[in-house]
Order: C-alpha cells, then sequence, then structure tokens
C-alpha cells in the first residue's frame, strides 16, 4: 500500500503531529471528505487506539500540488471540549 503523510495542527495550543499512514492506491483521487475519513480511521486504529468523534468545518483539495486541507474540531472523549485543528495530507514523495 502507498504511504501519505499528514501534519495535524491543534489551534489551541500551537502543537504539531506529523503522521505517516498506508491507504489505497487511488486514495488523492477520490474527494477530500473520503481521503480525511481514511486518515481519521488511521488516527483511531493506530494512534489513539479508541474511537474519537471528530468534525469537519471545511475541506479542499489542491489537485494541482496533491494536497487535502481541512479544518475541524476533535472531540476525544464525551463531554471534553472540541480541539480544533488544520490538517493537511499529502502522498508521500
Amino acid at each position: 500500500m502507498p504511504v501519505y503523510h499528514a501534519r495535524m495542527l491543534d489551534a489551541d495550543t500551537g502543537g504539531e503531529g506529523r503522521y505517516r499512514f498506508d491507504g489505497p492506491a487511488d486514495l488523492m483521487g477520490r474527494t477530500a471528505d473520503e481521503i480525511v475519513t481514511v486518515f481519521f480511521d488511521h488516527v483511531e486504529k493506530e494512534v489513539l487506539r479508541r474511537h474519537a468523534d471528530w468534525e469537519i468545518n471545511g475541506v479542499m483539495k489542491n489537485r494541482d500540488r496533491g494536497v487535502v486541507t481541512a479544518i475541524g474540531s476533535l472531540i476525544p472523549a464525551k463531554n471534553d471540549p472540541p480541539l480544533p485543528f488544520l490538517l493537511m495530507i499529502s502522498a508521500e514523495a
């Protein structure tokens, strides 16, 4: 499986996470929403090792550069305040 890269910035703390994840060969040809969903499936399985709610407030795909950018919130556990983030996903060069 091809390797993809994601960088997630925490808007509240300024923290940054960098992630590598496997995905289908046609991932970057899918819609921006589908690409973000594949990334969050990886986060739940490999990073958090549990389910986490998340919502996307805006997402766009730059086809020329092969980058998906999303803004939204991660809700790690019930009744936790949402953590706003900026997410960028690209294919491995």
